[in-house]
């Protein structure tokens, strides 16, 4: 068993994002890679493309791999456990992106003392911008999370924190992505509605979002010194943020992200109430 070798189990897009980037920064050869998907036509496409070695058999990429990084759907999260429990060994270590489940359903199918490693990642993995949040489970120590961090640096930026925040971070960044496409989206519209031509609006939209979140990563200012600069007195910008305010938009965002993340723990599966906080 190869000591890097790793392997996803589940060849979707967050699997095929995760093994581009690696390959791409040299995180890992193409020969420590191993992704197993559900149909052949599929697991052809991505030996072709990734030039990496596919299965159909999740129990075979066990075998094959000290490192499994588990990258299918929530639902399909029992199934695939089903399958290969029997293979899992202490020594290997499993790092999970499925959403909602929490690291003591994994351990519930795992021989004593095997690691897991929870992560929240983010749609913007695809283009190597994700934001991801590791959490170690019951038997997972700072040499696992290492691991973990390796892997995930390669598309974006990677913290650690308790799995008891997890439900948190599904609600901001986890889900945040959908926030500013919903306000790109309605600035974009009111772009249409001044007249502007909707290719212009779009082009305005995204380059001035992306000025401005490079704006607020790199001066470390903060974002209402940031906002200051902006507003001139008695000018635009006061008058729309005044409207903003009054339409309830900053409180609308805190109920919403509340609401998600209540929403998420609802949803998560492994949680039992005495279970100890992590």
């Amino acid at each position: 068993m190869a000591d890097r070798t790793v392997a996803f189990l589940g060849g979707g897009r967050m699997g095929e994002a995760l093994v581009w980037g690696l390959i791409r920064s040299g995180g890992r050869t193409r020969e420590e890679l191993m992704v197993t998907c559900r149909r052949e036509e599929r697991a052809r496409d991505l030996a072709e493309r990734l030039g990496v070695a596919t299965t159909l058999s999740n129990p075979e990429a066990v075998k094959s791999a000290p490192t499994l990084v588990l990258t299918v759907k929530p639902q399909d999260m029992e199934t695939l456990l089903g399958q290969i429990q029997h293979y899992l060994s202490p020594q290997h270590l499993v790092i999970t992106f499925a959403a909602g489940i929490r690291t003591s359903f994994i351990e519930r199918f795992s021989p004593k003392g095997m690691p897991v490693v929870r992560v929240m990642s983010n749609v913007p993995v695809l283009v190597d911008e994700a934001m991801s949040v590791i959490s170690p489970g019951s038997h997972a120590g700072d040499k696992h999370l290492a691991v973990a961090e390796e892997l995930l640096s390669t598309v974006g930026k990677v913290i650690r924190l308790p799995e008891k925040h997890q439900d948190a971070v599904t609600a901001t960044s986890g889900s945040g992505p959908a926030y500013f496409f919903l306000l790109a989206e309605a600035m974009i519209e009111a772009c249409i509605l001044l007249g502007l031509p909707r290719n212009v609006g779009t082009e305005l939209i995204i380059q001035t979002m992306l000025g401005s979140a490079k704006m607020l990563r790199d001066t470390s200012l903060h974002p209402v010194e940031l906002r200051e600069m902006v507003t001139s007195p008695g000018g635009t910008t006061i008058m729309a943020i005044r409207h903003l305010e009054q339409a309830g938009v900053r409180a609308a965002f805190l109920n919403a992200i509340d609401a998600a993340c209540r929403r998420s723990a609802e949803l998560a599966i492994g949680h039992e109430p005495e279970d100890e906080p992590k």
